[in-house]
Formats: structure tokens, C-alpha cells, sequence
């Protein structure tokens, strides 16, 4: 006589054979119509922790990604004017600056040298007084190592001509001055002149032949350019220069190449790249993505942690649920996993969502701002202020992913005591006033 086998009574039977009877409850819970009372309060909450989850994804990519272009285009706007590296004379005077640029092209990783002198000086015009650095520069050299030239509005580097006493001004500086192409400029230097009368400051009429502009209100308010045998002149330094700029094979590279030159250069030659020279500027960009990174993190985190509340009620109003599958044979973890995966869906669809938008409107941003800018007659970035005026963007995978992986881990983590309490439903109180 053959033998008879009773029918399954466990949890399996509930499931697809390819889909684990836990992954099935799970998202049949989530996919629960949602009513009036308890139920429909609960999806509320989960809605909301969605939406938060999505909200704060969205805005630390969108963050993340200006600063990131902010530090780009600070960095590219300051190194049209600056240079890589910059070895200059302790005394101010470099006498054999063709020997020193000579050594430092001999670096592999030199590209150019040229040299420069570099001082202050009052510009005026009419009534208009503006105090500005006055920068001699060699215009034949001056291309190889910065790429001040490609943002000339009007006129051109090489108008610069030795004993011609031309000047390029920057945009903002020609406009306080109200100066335009062919109009004269008074620089008159400190180092003064001494007369039976005192000591008087050398004064010099420059014309106007060019004039540049960067976007950086530093660059474009206080910086003027003249041939370097004017400066030479005007400064009265002979054939001394202030120092000799490079520009490398690599940017990234200089710190290198800058300690490779101390060794090789006289010794009363400074080396400093461009990391040291503007260190203020790339360290408080660096500073300011941390705090915000920070900050909009625990956006994520309260939004995360809302699905605690709703996990405790759906935990409440499922204890007969529960009480039932743990008589039909499951196991505490199968109980804590199901209401993992409820609790985990509602983070990775907030994540999703929060990726997408957030990548969107980052790859955007550059015609999002200015259309809002012009629907409600603001602007965001007064060039005055800030050293850029317009709202770059830069996304990287990198950021994304760690975001993303962030936002997940959050939102796991808010299931885990839910699911704790879940999975020690003791199936016999439950039961009983059911």
C-alpha cells in the first residue's frame, strides 16, 4: 500500500517556486490598497519618507555638482591670469632670470617660461582714481604660459610694444575709469622720485590699447598689463624682472615639479605653485562642499528615519498577519526580511527618483538658473561678490554613486528595528482577541 504524504503547510506554498515567499509578501504589503483610517495614514507617511528621500538625493547631487564647477571654473579662470608655478627673487629683483628659465625648461615637465614684474600702482583718469597690480609682461611670451590673450574683448596683447607705454586694463577697471580704446591712463607708482622738494611719486601717461576680461571680479577690477621694458622702466629695475611664471605638462603635476626646482635653482629663488598661491580660495571651496555635504546628508537622514514610524504601524496593524505565517512555519528571519524588503522599496524608489531628478537638473543647471533668474528679476551670483557670476556644474559618477549608496544605507538601516520587533511577535498574543 503506498504511502500517503500529508499537504505542505509551510510558506513556500504562498509564492512562486522561482520567487522566495518572502520577497512576495513583502512587496504585496508594499503594493497594499491604501484606504481611509490607519492604512491610509501609513502609506501618508511612507509617501512622505519617499518624497524626503527623493528631495535630499536630488538636492546633494545638484550641490555637489556646482561645487564641483565652481572649484573647476575658479580654478581655469584664476590660471588664465596665474601661472603653474612662479619662482621669484626673496628681494624682488631677479637680475638672471634668463638662467633661472633656462634651468626650468630643462625639467621634463616645464612646457614654457616667461618672465614677468609685478607691482602696485594708482591708475587715474579725469577725476577717477583706482588703485591696481601693474603686471609687465613680454606679449610674445606671455600666450605660452597663460591664456589671458583668448579673453580680450577688445584689442590685443600684442599691442604692447616696448617704449609705446600701452596698457590693457581689465573691463571692470576701464569702466570705473571710463576709459575706452585709445584713451590716456595716468599710473602713478609709489617708489617716488627724490627732489630738493621731497620725495615725489614717478607718474607716467600710459593709452589705453586693450582691454580684457576673465570673470573673476578680482582679475577684472584690479589688474592692469603693460610690456615688460615699460614696467622695467617704470619701476626703475634695469634688466631685473619680479620673477619668471611656467606653465606644465599637467597642472596637477606642480607641486612636484615646484619641490624637483628648489633643487636646481639658486638659492634665493622662491618656487611656489599655483596650490600655494591661491590656497584660500580652493581650501574654503573644499570646506564649504564638505559642510553642505554634510548638511544635506541629514535631510536624507530625517527622511530615512520617517520610515521608522511607519514601519512601527504597519507592524502594529500586521500582527495577526504575522501570528499567521509564524503558524504556518515561518521562521522569525523570514519575518524580519519581509518587513526589510517593505521598508528597503520605499528607500530605493525615493533614491531613484531622487538620482534621476538630481542628474537632470544638475546636466541643466545652466538654463534652469538664468530662467528663474529672469521669471522673478533676481540673480544669484552678483559678480561683485562672488568670483564668478554664472552657476557652473560639473557631475561626477563618483559623487552619484556615494550618494546613492548613502541614501540606500540610510534607509536600510531605518528598517532594521521595525523588522527587529516584527520578527518577535509572539503569534499566540496576537491571536488572541482575533
Amino acid at each position: 500500500m503506498a504511502h500517503l504524504r500529508a499537504p505542505a503547510t509551510n510558506c513556500s506554498s504562498i509564492a512562486n517556486p522561482l520567487t522566495p515567499y518572502e520577497l512576495f509578501v513583502g512587496l504585496r504589503y508594499t503594493r497594499a490598497r491604501r484606504g481611509a483610517g490607519r492604512n491610509g495614514f501609513v502609506s501618508f507617511i511612507a509617501f512622505t519618507s519617499m518624497a524626503g528621500i527623493a528631495l535630499g538625493v536630488a538636492a546633494l547631487i545638484v550641490v555637489l555638482s556646482v561645487m564641483n564647477g565652481f572649484q573647476d571654473e575658479l580654478r581655469n579662470r584664476i590660471l588664465s591670469v596665474a601661472s603653474h608655478i612662479e619662482v621669484r627673487a626673496l628681494n624682488g629683483e631677479m637680475s638672471d632670470w634668463k638662467k633661472v628659465a633656462e634651468a626650468a625648461r630643462a625639467h621634463p615637465r616645464v612646457k614654457a617660461a616667461a618672465p614677468y614684474v609685478l607691482g602696485q600702482a594708482m591708475l587715474s583718469a579725469g577725476d577717477v582714481n583706482r588703485g591696481a597690480l601693474v603686471c609687465g609682461i613680454d606679449p610674445a611670451l606671455e600666450d605660452t604660459v597663460a591664456d589671458i590673450g583668448a579673453h580680450m574683448r577688445m584689442g590685443s596683447l600684442a599691442a604692447l610694444k616696448p617704449g609705446e607705454f600701452g596698457i590693457v586694463l581689465g573691463s571692470e577697471l576701464a569702466r570705473a575709469l571710463g576709459v575706452r580704446i585709445g584713451d590716456s591712463v595716468v599710473v602713478i607708482v609709489p617708489q617716488g622720485t627724490v627732489t630738493p622738494a621731497g620725495t615725489l611719486p614717478r607718474i607716467k601717461s600710459f593709452r589705453v590699447v586693450g582691454i580684457f576680461e576673465i570673470g573673476m571680479y578680482e582679475f577684472d577690477n584690479g589688474l592692469s598689463l603693460i610690456d615688460l621694458s615699460d614696467a622695467q622702466k617704470l619701476y626703475r629695475l634695469g634688466e631685473s624682472v619680479s620673477g619668471v611664471r611656467l606653465k606644465l605638462d599637467d597642472m596637477f603635476a606642480a607641486p612636484a615639479v615646484a619641490r624637483d626646482l628648489l633643487a636646481t635653482l639658486p638659492a634665493d629663488a622662491e618656487v611656489r605653485d599655483w596650490t600655494q598661491s591661491h590656497a584660500n580660495f580652493f581650501r574654503a571651496v573644499a570646506i564649504e562642499k564638505r559642510v553642505m555635504f554634510i548638511i544635506l546628508t541629514l535631510i536624507v537622514a530625517v527622511a530615512a528615519f520617517n520610515i521608522v514610524s511607519a514601519q512601527v504601524m504597519v507592524v502594529t496593524d500586521k500582527q495577526a498577519d504575522i501570528a499567521i505565517l509564524r503558524t504556518l512555519g515561518a521562521a522569525p528571519s523570514s519575518i524580519l526580511t519581509i518587513f526589510i524588503i517593505q521598508g528597503a522599496l520605499v528607500g530605493i524608489i525615493g533614491t531613484l527618483i531622487g538620482v534621476v531628478g538630481g542628474v537632470a537638473l544638475a546636466l541643466n543647471i545652466d538654463t534652469v538658473v538664468p530662467a528663474i533668474e529672469r521669471a522673478f528679476g533676481i540673480q544669484f551670483l552678483d559678480k561683485s561678490v562672488y568670483y564668478i557670476s554664472e552657476l557652473p556644474s560639473d557631475l561626477q559618477r563618483g559623487d552619484i554613486t556615494m550618494i546613492a549608496l548613502i541614501a540606500l544605507a540610510l534607509a536600510l538601516i531605518a528598517t532594521l528595528y521595525p523588522s527587529w520587533r516584527a520578527a518577535k511577535v509572539n503569534p499566540a498574543e496576537a491571536l488572541r482577541y482575533e
